[in-house]
């Protein structure tokens, strides 16, 4: 398949080249850093974001919302969201 768009530099802001479903876990890291995670079913998301030092949640996400958040970690504890997807 052609891509026009080939020749183009990613950033954070352009369109997502690759997604993946995210299992959150306490201790490890996402094995890449996304542009943004989608949560498919409504609940409350454990993250930290790349630039932080401490974990932040996010209340009563609805299910369809994109966080807009280049993320380190999403936390097993506490987050009760599922079907977590990162645009990367």
């Amino acid at each position: 398949m052609s891509d026009p768009f080939a020749q183009h530099s990613d950033s954070p802001v352009a369109p997502a080249r690759r997604v993946m479903a995210v299992v959150p876990d306490d201790q490890w890291m996402l094995p890449r850093t996304p542009k943004a995670l989608y949560v498919g079913g409504t609940g409350d998301v454990v993250l930290r974001a790349i630039d932080d030092d401490a974990d932040v949640r996010f209340e009563n996400v609805a299910a369809g919302t994109i966080l807009p958040i280049r993320v380190s970690h999403v936390r097993l504890t506490g987050t009760t969201a599922s079907a977590l997807v990162a645009f990367c």
